[in-house]
């Protein structure tokens, strides 16, 4: 190629990357952008997508044929949030109880009612007060909200799939009326929350989720999409229930259930090529199995087995800064995880892979990760000697010379392992209250930590392993405390606070999607959910975390996202796996810098405002 030839070429590209930019740069926001509606009157203010009640201005009525069917003064939506809240406030000062299940009930039915009625106003009082109301929506509350969904049900949200529509799936997803759907989460209802075989009620935990993702990531509440996979129920109560909405029937097994759930991943992804599928409380017996059929064909993740470890190891990276210690001492950590099941295995394999990455990610790297951990079941330690060992928790079985000389056995109990191994970090994952009793406390106080870290990490708030009283008041004030559902922080006495880190998934999660959305990545690489991880263990400063402070609050969950994702995109564009978004292709992705990257994140994050609403004739 000619001299001539060559800087022709070069000018060519900068011409195209400046272009590029300066369209970038005019390019409308998610929030911005106008609906075409395709109906008016009353069919409008029936439709919470497009109601905006007393905010619509007087030339949208006119326009929209709405004169006459609403209040005459027109509100800001200033007003219109003023007006909700006080009622709210009413409820919680008549709370003489504090807020116990049936307050708590009462305001997931107040806000429910909100988001039937006007989903912008319903997501703008969530994203300004999500600290006070993210778990009314989200943990603990819709732990409530499933057990009793069945006498809850008002009117549908999201699709139902069960298998008496074997056959019928491929036609029935056109029954949704959004033609891009960017989001969806699936439940079977197997394990929700920790609380059990709820059946068609799991639906709510899918409901929840998606409200932290348009909340949290900015994803639009009209292409996200809850779905209840119903394969029947275990639940003899709710198989007795006259009252219940699911199959009453037994729960499909082996391969009848694998055809059921691959004709909905077929039908999902035939409709909507990019939508993202997280799945959500499956049974520990399916959920590593059917993340490993189609985790390299399709973009999806499990948040039980992957979110739940990269808000773990987060956590654990955190405890190890709070030590005073660089990150990269973490593969030195002697860890406790009690809890087999499928967020303790993912967890494991997490924190085992964040190590050995460390080490140098070779073999002798995974062995000596392997080391730093210590299982423990009901049936206490487990070593190689345990019978019928999930192949899954195999690797991380202790072997019998590693724990002959400490005195230890296969089935030695909880309080035996601390007494005798003094770890840095008791983690919990069982979904079993009040496991870490006082005599376990008393037998962790022996860790040889500066500062000993317990991570009571199951949920709902009736499964959490301790409370921060507890674990403080025996352990000592030099702790740092963690669980998956929120508690209030602890007063220490002498003007000293023991925080009470909420490590809950939706730090991750939301992240997680938005960043693969925008990536265009074609699927969830460990890579990128490693990134997200390490990212989250960075949002906090040093004197945050000498505080004992390792998780951030949930106050930041939007601004944490925004860097959750850019962190996603940057690891799927390194891994060669982005294939962009819209009208950013890949190639466009690759010349971004992470300033460019976060304003495009930004750009394409949905706010609530009210949109412009433009009607066109069918």
């Amino acid at each position: 190629m000619s001299n001539f030839s060559r800087q022709a070429r070069l000018s060519s590209t900068l011409i195209r990357v400046v272009q590029y930019k300066i369209t970038r740069s005019f390019t409308t926001i998610e929030c911005h952008r106008p609906s075409i509606l395709h109906k008016k009157g009353v069919d409008i203010i029936h439709d919470p997508w497009f109601n905006k009640g007393t905010s619509f201005s007087m030339t949208e009525r006119d326009r929209l044929e709405l004169r006459g069917l609403l209040p005459p003064n027109v509100q800001t939506e200033e007003q219109q949030t003023e007006r909700f809240m006080t009622d709210l406030k009413k409820l919680e000062m008549n709370a003489r109880d504090g807020f116990d299940d049936t307050t708590c009930l009462a305001k997931w039915r107040i806000f429910n009612r909100l988001h039937d009625r006007n989903e912008t106003m319903y997501y703008k009082i969530l994203i300004a007060h999500i600290k006070e109301y993210a778990p009314i929506v989200y943990t603990p509350t819709v732990g409530l909200v499933c057990q009793k969904y069945s006498g809850l049900f008002r009117r549908p949200r999201g699709m139902y799939f069960s298998a008496a529509d074997r056959g019928e799936m491929m036609a029935m997803v056109y029954n949704w009326p959004a033609d891009q759907v960017d989001m969806i989460v699936v439940t079977d209802g197997s394990s929700i929350m920790g609380l059990g075989d709820l059946g068609v009620q799991g639906i709510g935990i899918a409901i929840g989720k998606l409200d932290l993702y348009v909340a949290a990531a900015g994803i639009n509440p009209q292409r996200v999409l809850p779905i209840m996979i119903d394969v029947g129920t275990n639940n003899e109560t709710l198989l007795k229930d006259p009252l219940y909405l699911g199959l009453q029937e037994h729960r499909l097994e082996g391969e009848e259930y694998l055809s059921i759930i691959d004709e909905l991943m077929e039908a999902l992804f035939n409709r909507w090529p990019h939508v993202i599928v997280q799945f959500e409380d499956f049974q520990r017996k399916w959920a590593s199995k059917l993340l490993l059929r189609y985790r390299n064909t399709y973009r999806m993740f499990n948040d039980d087995v992957q979110g739940t470890a990269g808000v773990a190891v987060a956590g654990l990276l955190g405890a190890v800064r709070a030590q005073q210690k660089m990150m990269i001492d973490f593969p030195k950590q002697n860890i406790v995880v009690v809890g087999a099941g499928s967020a303790g295995i993912g967890v494991l394999k997490a924190a085992r892979r964040t190590m050995a990455r460390m080490l140098g990610n070779n073999e002798d790297a995974f062995e000596s990760a392997r080391s730093q951990f210590w299982v423990v079941d009901v049936n206490g330690l487990i070593t190689e000697e345990r019978e019928d060992i999930d192949h899954e928790v195999k690797p991380f079985a202790r072997k019998t010379n590693e724990i002959s000389h400490r005195g230890l056995r296969e089935g030695a109990s909880l309080v035996e392992v601390l007494q005798e191994v003094k770890p840095d970090v008791l983690l919990g994952l069982a979904a079993v209250g009040g496991l870490f009793s006082k005599e376990v406390l008393e037998a962790f106080r022996g860790s040889t930590s500066t500062r000993p870290a317990i991570l009571a990490m199951s949920n709902p708030t009736t499964n959490a392993e301790c409370t921060p009283e507890e674990a403080f008041s025996i352990v000592g004030k030099h702790m740092i405390f963690a669980s998956g559902s929120p508690f209030e922080d602890v007063d220490l006495g002498n003007g000293q606070i023991g925080y009470c880190n909420q490590g809950n998934n939706m730090y991750l999660f939301p992240g997680i999607g938005l960043g693969t959305l925008l990536s265009g990545a074609r699927i969830i690489s460990d890579g990128m959910l490693q990134a997200a991880a390490e990212c989250l263990a960075e949002c906090m400063t040093e004197d945050e975390v000498l505080k004992g402070i390792i998780y951030p609050p949930i106050s930041r969950i939007r601004d944490i996202t925004k860097k959750i994702a850019v962190a996603v995109i940057t690891e799927a564009i390194e891994e060669d796996l982005a294939e962009g978004y819209r009208e950013m292709n890949s190639r466009d992705l690759q010349r971004l810098t992470k300033e460019e990257i976060r304003l495009h994140v930004e750009n394409n994050m949905w706010k609530p405002d009210y949109p412009t609403l433009i009607y066109k004739d069918d």
